[in-house]
């Protein structure tokens, strides 16, 4: 390249050539790292989601008091293993209010003022199933009362020994299952005790009759079996309903003890065996009296005919024979007697005030070995039984209670001697 050092250039060439060579210089680095410019986003379509917000999770400072958030932390826990809800019960457990969740009610505890927290759940005829009550009825400890009639709980009952306010636990009608729940032993303080209708099985611990609250304590309608416990009559209970379970062996003796309080007891439908107690006479508070369908046998104690309160009397369905004490059914007129249960028995007599009672409907004698009446086992029947049948239950003849009815001829059982039975009625004795 020839040089000429004369030649003068304009003073703007190194500016445009400046200009030239930086917009070269930018135009290559462009070309190395090109970027393409963000799609624009079409109409209609939706914008990427904003930045995650702070959690919405209720906190303690949300609800009335502490207590309640807790429950409501329990509530929705349970919420969680709830497997079937035909009535949409569940869907009011939501907000910051569990108190006005339908099935729970609230109440302050004892030694605290103006802090309401689940005292009491109802959950009665909701139809929910759920496979386990633990972690939810163990888990409110100022919960006073428990009703679950007629849900779909499963499995066995929890530890309550942390529920030291529980009174009343109804747990009948569900799905439960295996040995006495050992948790109702825990609570001494339980009035109220329905296991109705479960599949509970095995023994019932003598532990159970000596609860000291109790006043009411259902057990039909499971699988329990073996005998009664022996003490049952230390039991301070007013209703007691044993029914359409396997137990065996005889009514304990000890009944009697129960003379002050028991008002209904139901052996019904059992494999009750041995002979009636003379001690069941002694339960002068007594309205209902239920031992039908066992296999209970010998004659009926004359000290029945103390049983001045009951109103129902139901012996149906077992081995008793012998004569319908005559005592027993004056209960209807000088009592309180409504109906007087006594078929499918082997009866052979009834005493002369019996006679009126089957003819306004109060006796029932049907399918006995009476002779002369309709409706009675056939003779082939009767004769078998007591050829074969062991009479191993004598007749008791004391009375343990005054019979004004029956006049000057009788001593009073108060003074602790036996009553002598008119001679026009010994010859029908059997």
């Amino acid at each position: 390249m020839t040089t000429h050092p004369n030649l003068t250039i304009p003073p703007t060439i190194p500016i445009l050539l400046l200009l030239l060579l930086s917009s070269s210089h930018a135009g290559a680095q462009s070309s190395n790292n090109i970027t393409a410019p963000p799609p624009s986003v079409p109409c209609g379509c939706i914008s990427p989601p904003p930045a995650a917000s702070p959690s919405s999770e209720p906190q303690p400072s949300d609800f009335p008091n502490l207590k309640q958030f807790l429950a409501y932390k329990i509530i929705q826990r349970f919420k969680k293993t709830i497997t079937c809800d035909p009535k949409n019960i569940t869907a009011t457990w939501s907000g910051l209010l569990p108190c006005s969740y339908l099935g729970f009610f609230c109440e302050t505890p004892p030694g605290l003022t103006d802090t309401p927290t689940i005292a009491s759940v109802d959950f009665n005829g909701f139809r929910l199933c759920a496979p386990t009550l633990s972690g939810f009825l163990d888990a409110f400890p100022d919960l006073a009362l428990f009703h679950a009639n007629s849900n779909n709980f499963s499995g066995g009952v929890p530890d309550l020994s942390s529920l030291p306010f529980l009174y009343e636990l109804d747990l009948s009608n569900n799905n439960h299952s295996g040995a006495f729940p050992a948790a109702v032993l825990s609570l001494p303080q339980l009035v109220f005790i329905d296991l109705r209708f479960n599949r509970f099985a095995g023994t019932v611990p003598a532990s159970v009759f000596t609860l000291a609250a109790a006043v009411v304590l259902f057990l039909n309608n499971n699988l329990f079996s073996l005998q009664l416990p022996a003490d049952i009559g230390e039991s301070p209970v007013s209703y007691l309903t044993l029914a359409n379970n396997a137990f065996t062996g005889p009514i304990p003796r000890s009944i009697g003890n129960a003379s002050d309080t028991l008002l209904e007891v139901l052996f019904l439908n059992n494999f009750l065996s041995g002979c009636l107690p003379y001690e069941v006479g002694l339960l002068k508070a007594a309205v209902l009296f239920d031992a039908g369908f066992n296999r209970i046998t010998g004659p009926i104690p004359y000290s029945f005919g103390c049983l001045s309160s009951v109103e129902q009397l139901n012996l149906a369905g077992n081995l008793l024979y012998g004569t319908v004490p005559d005592v027993v059914c004056r209960l209807a007129k000088v009592g309180k007697l409504e109906n007087l249960s006594l078929s499918e028995n082997y009866f052979t007599w009834v005493g002369h005030s019996c006679w009126g009672l089957i003819q306004s409907g109060v006796l029932d004698v049907r399918r006995n070995c009476i002779f002369g009446l309709p409706e009675q086992r056939p003779a082939a029947e009767c004769v078998w039984f007591f050829a074969h049948h062991k009479y191993s239950c004598p007749l008791q003849l004391h009375i343990p209670c005054s019979l004004p009815y029956w006049g000057r001829n009788l001593t009073e059982a108060s003074a602790g001697n036996s009553v002598t039975v008119p001679k026009e009625r010994r010859r029908r004795i059997t």
